[in-house]
């Protein structure tokens, strides 16, 4: 059976962390999941997958959101940096996840004076336009080794792709559904004036049509 390792950057939430996992994992079928949360010891039972204190061998990396900021670097991050450039599988970064990548493959990522919480357009350079959920303040200024694929008006560098490894990131949260985002008002890890900067919720792209394809 293969192996998904997700570094499980929200274990302590219940919506973006538990459900918003959930998600993810639920697009990588028939995969065992191994769930790493080293930013902290308050990791909440999930019901799936398998906690784990380091990195493992697996076949397909998923890093997700964190409240934590990139731009403001803590010890915790060496170990997700190394797992990024030295791993050999298929990568994928959501939010946190897309910035910590450019950074440890030579980015740079700088804090903005306001958070950005809505729906937005995504403009690829092919010309597509795809609607999709931010809530985000730190932002990528420089990729690093990573190749910009799409921008957003806000956000000059929203998806990304490694030139010759099997990485891509985006800035946006797809794993965000409108199940995730209505739990997270319902268990109270969102405001009703949060939860409404996101509208509908609906975005054109979930998690394996904006990062596997």
């Amino acid at each position: 059976m293969p192996i998904l390792l997700v570094v499980d950057l929200l274990a302590e939430r219940e919506a973006f962390g538990k459900k918003g996992v959930e998600e993810i994992v639920s697009h990588f079928p028939e995969h065992e999941v191994l769930l790493w949360a080293p930013h902290t010891n308050q990791q909440i039972e999930y019901g799936f997958g398998k906690r784990v204190d380091a990195p493992q061998n697996c076949d397909v990396v998923v890093i997700t959101g964190s409240r934590r900021n990139v731009s403001s670097w803590e010890d915790w991050m060496d170990d997700v940096a190394k797992l990024i450039r030295e791993c050999e599988v298929p990568l994928y970064g959501i939010c946190f996840g897309h910035q910590i990548i450019c950074k440890a493959l030579g980015g740079e990522v700088k804090r903005a004076e306001e958070g950005s919480s809505f729906l937005a357009d995504v403009t690829y350079t092919d010309g597509t336009v795809k609607k999709q959920l931010f809530t985000h303040q730190d932002h990528v200024i420089d990729s690093g080794e990573m190749e910009v694929v799409a921008s957003a008006e806000h956000c000059e560098i929203a998806v990304c792709k490694h030139p010759t490894r099997p990485i891509k990131t985006v800035q946006f949260h797809p794993e965000a559904t409108k199940f995730v985002l209505d739990y997270s008002l319902q268990c109270g890890d969102m405001t009703e004036d949060e939860r409404n900067e996101f509208a509908d919720g609906i975005q054109d792209d979930n998690v394996a049509q904006s990062l596997l394809n």
